[in-house]
């Protein structure tokens, strides 16, 4: 089989080149020539012709909708940000560090499913056959009949993918997977683009349900095209420090279901489990309340999170510092100026510290109350009392605002016995919940007020 021409086409100017240059003839700019099929002009046959369905235009209320039937991989958690389950002809790109456990996660998910009677396929482009294998004893993962194929060819993958149509293939991963068509390395911007539109289209026509593993840069950005996670339906990023044992799995893109989804897993000798209770993580085991410390309810996707936020003031001298990990900087700054105007409570002169136990990342604002209380609690000396928890958004004007799905909130930490709770007035439920006494505040200057009367 012939392979096609490539030419090399500028990202700024439209400019086109016979061969790849550092810096564009017509434009002058640098780095911009990306590698393409160059078109015929005899009336060829297009490479997505045979996977591209002719459809009829029919009207929005006479199509017929049904939800997606899901095959639960046996995870929980994994299932949990998935949607649900794996859905027929879906593709899932996971991403994440090397070495965090995206291979060893998957393969134990197909070996799952396997057992489950369904047909599954395992694509290693970066490890050998042998490997796979001896991963797989190490995990414990005894008679595992799950298929495996050594292969980066597309078309030799998508002739296997055709022949014993499984239910579930995995392509680990799509940086090493490279076509015929294009002349340009594996991992090119080019081949990933390509591959994974095949492989997508596949996907789609077929039912097979396809998990792509993706690389990251040095940033922590998937590496390849942009245009890679517009294509796939699901897209889930593996989170965490390879040193500790805990690990996170949450959807950033989800067209079957819920994103910021997360999911939390411990690795162990026998590979990646499902953590139940991850609120335990993200809270320090204190004997007795220390200052400087406050636990807020949290929501990463449907489910609410305990999360403990720890503030240290100290003094700084002429230039304070401030700086929070697991909460955006530039918030904080904010929330200590309306601490200092609303509740008479002055850092300008002390190095405020900020972070959120376990690693995890807090973005949404419900985090304010939280922060604002251990930063004064760590400032005076004094802890809060046992078994308290704070939430709600915090305004320029000191008003402190409700959080989404406050009651969902509430009835977690009342779960995990947790006895106070300071929260937006708009959160006060209507019916009291047993065992936690509520109050709610309307200002910053009111929950300052209400700790000092607890402490």
């Amino acid at each position: 089989m012939a392979k096609e021409k490539s030419i090399y086409t500028c990202n700024e100017c439209g400019g086109t080149s016979p061969k790849w240059l550092g810096k564009c003839p017509h434009c002058n700019a640098w780095n911009t020539l990306i590698e393409s099929v160059a078109g015929s002009d005899a009336p060829a046959k297009n490479r997505f012709a045979s996977l591209a369905k002719t459809a009829d235009v029919a009207v929005l209320a006479d199509i017929e909708a049904s939800d997606v039937e899901r095959t639960p991989t046996g995870h929980e958690e994994l299932d949990r940000v998935l949607g649900g389950g794996m859905v027929e002809g879906g593709v899932v790109l996971i991403g994440g560090d090397p070495g965090i456990g995206k291979s060893t996660l998957l393969l134990q998910a197909l070996d799952s499913l396997q057992r489950q009677g369904k047909s599954t396929l395992y694509v290693t482009g970066e490890e050998s056959g042998a490997q796979v294998a001896l991963r797989s004893r190490r995990l414990g993962l005894d008679k595992s009949q799950v298929k495996v194929l050594a292969e980066i060819q597309l078309e030799k993958i998508l002739a296997t993918l055709t022949a014993h149509s499984p239910d579930v293939a995995v392509i680990d991963s799509i940086q090493t997977v490279y076509s015929e068509q294009l002349t340009s390395a594996p991992g090119s911007v080019a081949q990933v683009r390509e591959c994974a539109a095949h492989l997508t289209r596949a996907a789609k026509s077929s039912g097979t349900a396809i998990v792509l593993v993706g690389h990251v840069t040095k940033d922590g950005a998937l590496a390849g095209p942009r245009v890679l996670e517009h294509m796939v339906d699901t897209v889930l990023y593996f989170e965490g420090d390879t040193h500790s044992q805990f690990r996170l799995v949450r959807a950033i893109k989800n067209r079957f279901g819920a994103v910021n989804e997360m999911g939390v897993f411990a690795m162990t000798e026998k590979g990646l489990k499902g953590v139940s209770n991850p609120s335990a993580i993200f809270l320090s085991q204190h004997a007795e309340p220390v200052p400087g410390s406050c636990v807020m309810v949290t929501l990463e996707g449907t489910r609410p999170l305990l999360v403990e936020i720890q503030a240290l003031v100290d003094s700084g001298g002429p230039s304070p510092r401030r700086l929070s990990v697991g909460l955006d900087k530039d918030r904080l700054a904010m929330l200590l100026a309306v601490l200092h105007r609303h509740a008479g409570v002055a850092c300008m002169d002390q190095d405020v510290f900020v972070n959120a136990v376990g690693g995890v990342r807090i973005s949404e604002p419900a985090a304010d109350l939280a922060v604002m209380l251990s930063i004064t609690s760590s400032l005076r000396g004094k802890p809060l009392p046992k078994g308290f928890i704070a939430f709600g958004e915090v305004g320029l004007a000191g008003e402190v605002r409700p959080a989404p799905r406050g009651q969902e909130r509430l009835k977690e930490a009342a779960k995990l016995g947790f006895s106070v709770a300071v929260v937006p007035k708009a959160n006060a439920p209507k019916k009291p919940i047993e065992g936690l006494t509520i109050h709610a505040v309307e200002r910053v200057e009111e929950a300052m007020q209400v700790v000092r009367s607890l402490a």
